[in-house]
């Protein structure tokens, strides 16, 4: 049965409240870090010291941690309607925040050093920008579509105009990302759905031209980053092709499965009943970033393409590597659990968040659906 209090509780009574009255149709790590989450941004004033902690790592954590948080918590909204108000409530904050930052300091607010040093080859703004904030506008507009339709609708205008005519857009000078374009694209199919427009042949054009332009040869899947000419700058990187592939799911559901299939055989990994994913196929190693996360040695895992592929998992209802995944992350969090430094080295909200998106993904997608196929 559920529980009519879920957020009543989280809003109130903070995570010991969380603990006592748990959601069993939640994952308990998914419980944790949604109390835990809700906690820190109702007590901070302004924004939670995690995340300014994680802007001295990487000022893009602080910005994918709002995006994420925003989707899981428009995953619970539909999913438990009692609770909407609250919410949304919630999303409309982090939205509002991440838009006064934005305003106040610009896009390079959210970008690593080398997006602030010029260089770039169009008027500067970014994909990865433009495209997460439509993301979370368009998301909370699918779950109630009073507020936000005036802020979304030029951000909209800007993501068509940088994809128009398959373009490949800038999220740094000269370089952009499959996972930013995947984002923009299913920024855009939402937006369709909230106000009936239609931009799936733009979306078809683009794919087409990724489709010849950023495959690798070697493995089928689509590159991780490129120029703006498409020359291939990395090759496929779990933690750009799991999450890509899921947003593509709203474009054409039979590519994005073709490249989940793939991804999954060349990132993913089983070990004694223990999932996880590398960062690069074994055909086109790449480099190693901070995105990428400290590497588990033998087995190459990584911590982000393994929670991508935990999300990805979920949306392509693969249930064995789910499972395997979910197996994995409970034994991580019980040996973590006994040692508290290993804790708060383990603390990361970015991280938490694509977690609590893995474990509430569904509803969003579910609503609004892909573009029809002519």
């Amino acid at each position: 049965m559920r529980r009519s209090l879920l957020v009543s509780a989280l809003f109130f009574g903070g995570a010991a409240a969380l603990a006592a009255l748990p959601d069993p149709e939640l994952h308990p790590r998914a419980q944790g870090i949604l109390a835990e989450q809700v906690a820190d941004w109702r007590a901070a004033e302004g924004v939670p010291a995690s995340y300014t902690e994680m802007r001295g790592i990487n000022a893009e954590w602080d910005f994918m941690g709002r995006t994420f948080m925003v989707l899981s918590l428009m995953n619970l909204a539909l999913e438990h309607p009692e609770d909407q108000d609250e919410l949304v409530a919630m999303a409309d904050a982090l939205i509002q925040d991440t838009l006064a930052a934005e305003a106040a300091h610009g896009q390079e607010h959210f970008l690593m050093p080398y997006g602030r040093n010029g260089g770039w080859l169009g008027d500067g703004r970014s994909l990865f920008v433009d495209g997460e904030i439509a993301m979370m506008m368009a998301a909370r507009r699918v779950v109630n579509a009073d507020r936000w339709g005036p802020e979304l609708g030029p951000r909209i205008e800007r993501v068509v105009e940088d994809l128009d005519e398959a373009a490949l857009a800038e999220s740094y000078p000269d370089e952009g990302w499959l996972f930013c374009h995947s984002m923009a694209l299913a920024a855009l199919r939402m937006h369709d759905h909230v106000e009936g427009t239609d931009h799936s042949e733009l979306a078809a054009a683009w794919l087409d031209r990724a489709r010849r332009e950023l495959k690798d040869e070697e493995t089928g899947l689509l590159v991780s980053s490129f120029t703006v000419d498409g020359r291939t700058l990395d090759g496929p990187e779990g933690s750009s092709i799991f999450l890509s592939a899921t947003n593509l799911m709203l474009v054409r559901p039979d590519f994005a499965q073709d490249q989940y299939d793939r991804a999954a055989k060349e990132l993913g990994g089983n070990l004694l009943g223990f999932g996880y994913a590398r960062e690069w196929p074994a055909s086109a190693v790449g480099h190693l970033d901070v995105d990428s996360g400290p590497l588990v040695p033998v087995i190459d895992a990584s911590p982000s393409a393994s929670g991508f592929f935990l999300l990805a998992s979920r949306a392509f209802d693969d249930r064995g590597n789910h499972r395997r995944l979910v197996r994995a992350l409970d034994a991580a969090d019980a040996v973590i659990a006994m040692d508290p430094e290993m804790a708060a080295m383990a603390d990361n909200p970015v991280g938490d968040a694509v977690l609590l998106y893995a474990f509430t993904f569904g509803p969003l997608w579910a609503e609004v659906g892909a573009y029809p196929v002519g």
